[in-house]
């Protein structure tokens, strides 16, 4: 009876699925309505949306490889699209250029490339110099929505200053103005990206066709079947306050009776989850609905020169990963210790070791903090060894 049961269960389970498999490929746009939809964004602005199977390549890693992380991304967007919008607006910018950041960092102020490019925008730290932003020890304005979206339009507008064509600014912006100019030249003297594409590094000839897709994708996810996530909070719900005196992350949550993540998520230019005061006031970014609280009651916040520090008790493994490694000849404890991360006493702990001695070919416990899931983005996909393969 059992197993008649479980065999019953198993082609539910088939059923549902193949089901869900013919609605997905029902809800695909065929490729003319794509390039129908395509062509009405066109029109609409000064930037070539053109189709070709390279585009469709990176619509497909969206809508059919990537519609969670797609939902993510729509969701986010009602938190930075308003921001990026208006200085758009104010530097006379098409709109259309809010999806270069999409593209840059899935529209994560703290996403941080392999080349240590960081921010919406993802500006290098020499970059950053150029544009007057921030980077200290505390502070890295690449990663201020504010600042940072400023600074990319800045250059978006000196680009089409060099170039007079938005496909090339796009290059430009990827693979920076010497590239665009040397494909240029050995393609004769062209300017049109599509010609002189084959002259750039992949990266940027990938470049302007996922600046395409992400276009569509943004437009029409709907006729995918796809529906925004749900962002921890949008644009109107913020509010921009006045700090006086450097302050903890802590002690300001715990004053405003809202999370650390919350603190952390609104104020993304913050590393170390400490609000630096230097000579003036700095303007912070907390729930609208806590702003009246805040104005009242902020002189009873408590200046703090340094923030809080939490030493965990030795042998501390919650949320850790479990490994095992095996000692090679020659290695020592603190070695070992400084590859993974933790103290000399933690491993004496997991193993309950009351010597430091260690033999060749012996088995350690070690414990170590979980890496970090790294994001995925277009961006990071263009410089993937294998883009075709990773695209096809």
């Amino acid at each position: 009876m059992a197993n008649k049961v479980k065999t019953l269960f198993l082609a539910f389970v088939f059923l549902s699925l193949l089901a869900m498999e013919r609605t997905l490929i029902a809800q695909t746009p065929s490729q003319s309505e794509v390039i129908s939809a395509l062509n009405r964004l066109d029109k609409g602005t000064p930037v070539s949306l053109i189709y070709n199977a390279r585009v469709q390549a990176y619509i497909d890693v969206y809508t059919l490889q990537r519609r969670d992380h797609l939902s993510t991304i729509i969701g986010r967007a009602e938190i930075y699209f308003p921001l990026f919008e208006e200085y758009l607006d104010k530097y006379n910018l098409p709109m259309e250029l809010k999806y270069i950041a999409v593209v840059e960092s899935a529209l994560d102020p703290k996403a941080q490339s392999s080349s240590g490019a960081k921010g919406l925008w993802q500006f290098l730290y020499q970059a950053s110099r150029l544009f007057n932003l921030k980077v200290d020890s505390y502070v890295d304005e690449r990663c201020d929505p504010v600042k940072s979206t400023d600074a990319a339009c800045r250059y978006l507008k000196y680009l089409y200053d060099n170039f007079k064509d938005w496909n090339l600014v796009l290059a430009a912006y990827n693979g920076g103005i010497a590239q665009v100019h040397n494909a240029i030249e050995k393609s004769g003297g062209s300017t049109d990206f599509w010609t002189i594409s084959e002259f750039l590094p992949k990266e940027t000839q990938g470049y302007v066709p996922a600046f395409i897709a992400v276009n569509y994708v943004m437009n029409y996810y709907m006729h995918f079947g796809i529906a925004p996530a749900k962002a921890s909070f949008n644009f109107d719900d913020l509010g921009f306050v006045f700090l006086e005196k450097s302050i903890s992350f802590n002690q300001l949550a715990s004053f405003l009776k809202i999370s650390e993540e919350t603190i952390g998520e609104m104020n993304p230019l913050y590393t170390k989850g400490f609000i630096p005061v230097y000579n003036e006031p700095v303007q912070i970014v907390i729930p609208r609905d806590r702003v009246m609280d805040y104005l009242k009651q902020r002189t009873l916040l408590e200046e703090e020169k340094y923030p809080p520090t939490t030493l965990l008790p030795y042998g501390f493994k919650e949320g850790y990963e479990r490994v095992v490694h095996k000692v090679l000849p020659g290695e020592f404890f603190h070695k070992i210790a400084m590859k993974y991360r933790v103290r000399v006493e933690d491993v004496q702990l997991w193993n309950d070791m009351k010597t430091r001695d260690l033999n060749a070919g012996q088995f350690l416990v070690i414990w170590k903090r979980p890496a970090g899931q790294v994001p995925f983005t277009l961006k990071r996909m263009l410089n993937h060894k294998n883009d075709e393969d990773y695209i096809n």
